[in-house]
């Protein structure tokens, strides 16, 4: 195991690295920019050193610094934890050509997986189920796109290739709109991405998200830990999370993580992974990759009583997994709330400093957050701060412990999207698993 490490990261997703570190008897630097000198990881790290100015471009995204860093603590890895550099295959070569060890998939396989028509072309050799659509670039041919997606059937989508977090897609109903939208997503992709290489799938119109957890060593060994629904969405962005996935049976669990864990010994991953999938009328399609740690891991760990970042670290150092596919026991349900530092009618960010805090208890209930009394949220980063998971015996009990839960947890001095959340788990359709990934922008109006 490592002696010391870099936490390239900030937030909740640092104070959870630096928790596992701890376990493992592995000490911790913590990276920080001048705007986050007061982070709870920071003050409980073993050293901690300036990396830059607030803005993420001089400082969480400052690969150097992020080097330097290191070199100057002698530590031996970098985790890059979830968000920023964590799927940047730049940032995983440069931290192997320096001589540090980089938590997470080589450079090369992050590449793969980041680009959506190779990931597609790897899953389909894999046998695993893709969207319908030959996944190939679409060219500048007018007639062969417009064929295209005639034989798909509309409604379709285009999607940047190097696309993510809900950028770079547009879906096109009807064959009048279908060159424009090819223009402009190649336009925006070329323009966010620096990748204007588009594709053509066919669009689903009601689906759930689910995805598979899986964790893959360096000795060709491979598990998954099960499925978790994140069909809870706004504009692209999960808003709860939850596992396992309600109406998903062991027979499609068994075949469905199987094949997620044999595509990763194919394709020579290692680390956490988590393979995302639209699920409709009974069929899964694959839609990407995640290689990295996510942020609703914990809905999984409480499932399964594995703890996915201390495996990374294991991972990364070298060692074997811990446990067996035949050790994985799936215990109860779990849901996760994310808590943002926003306005819960209009979603502005509410940056400010916090003035009264609570966390809630009881049986099942663990809060990931890196809030205290007195803490600044700036006004710099993503405005997730943290976020509140319950675990009971069925998906019934999850539910009635989280609305406890959110009921007792207080956040004062700014505005939080707790009340939205309060209205979720009392929603009905919630309550009986139909939700689908457009149901919450339904709800809201959007």
């Amino acid at each position: 195991m490592f002696e010391k490490i870099v936490i390239a990261n900030r937030g909740e997703i640092a104070l959870r690295i630096l928790r596992a570190c701890r376990e493992l008897g592995v000490k911790v630097v913590a990276v920080h920019s001048e705007a986050d000198r007061n982070l709870k990881h920071v003050r409980l790290a073993d050293e901690s050193v300036c990396i830059g100015p607030a803005p993420s471009s001089e400082s969480y995204l400052n690969i150097p610094a992020l080097i330097s860093a290191a070199e100057v603590t002698d530590a031996e890895a970098i985790h890059p934890g979830y968000g920023f550099l964590s799927e940047n295959a730049a940032f995983s070569d440069k931290v192997k050509e320096s001589g540090f060890v980089f938590i997470g998939p080589d450079g090369d396989t992050i590449r793969q997986m980041g680009d959506k028509i190779e990931a597609k072309r790897a899953m389909q050799a894999a046998n695993i189920p893709c969207v319908p659509g030959n996944g190939d670039p679409l060219t500048a041919h007018a007639e062969t796109n417009l064929k295209m997606a005639r034989e798909i059937g509309y409604p379709v989508i285009i999607k940047a290739a190097g696309g993510g977090g809900g950028r770079g897609m547009r879906t096109v109903h009807t064959e009048a709109s279908l060159l424009n939208a090819i223009l402009l997503t190649k336009t925006e992709a070329g323009s966010v991405f620096g990748n204007d290489t588009v594709y053509m799938e066919k669009f689903l119109e009601d689906p759930r998200h689910i995805e598979f957890q899986i964790l893959a060593d360096m000795h060709g060994n491979a598990i998954h830990l099960g499925e978790r629904d994140c069909s809870m969405q706004r504009r692209h962005q999960k808003v709860v999370e939850e596992a396992p996935a309600p109406g998903i049976t062991e027979e499609q669990r068994k075949m469905m993580g199987e094949r997620c864990a044999n595509a990763c010994v194919e394709i020579g991953y290692h680390g956490a992974g988590t393979f995302e999938f639209l699920y409709e009328k009974g069929e899964f399609f694959f839609i990407e990759m995640n290689t990295r740690i996510q942020v609703e891991h914990p809905v999984t760990e409480m499932i399964t009583g594995v703890d996915l970042v201390k495996e990374q670290l294991r991972i990364a150092a070298g060692e074997p997994l811990s446990i067996t596919q035949d050790q994985v026991r799936l215990m109860g349900h779990a849901i996760e709330c994310r808590l943002n530092a926003e306005d819960p009618k209009t979603f502005m960010p509410c940056p400010g400093t916090i003035d009264a805090l609570h966390f809630p208890g009881g049986p099942g209930i663990r809060c990931e957050t890196h809030l205290y009394n007195g803490y600044t949220v700036p006004p710099h980063y993503d405005s997730m701060i943290g976020k509140l998971i319950a675990h009971g015996d069925d998906r019934n009990s999850a539910i009635a412990r989280m609305q406890t839960a959110l009921e007792e947890m207080i956040v004062g001095g700014i505005k939080t999207n707790i009340p939205l959340q309060r209205e979720i788990m009392a929603d009905n359709a919630f309550a009986v698993g139909s939700q689908n990934i457009h149901y919450l922008e339904k709800k809201l109006g959007m």
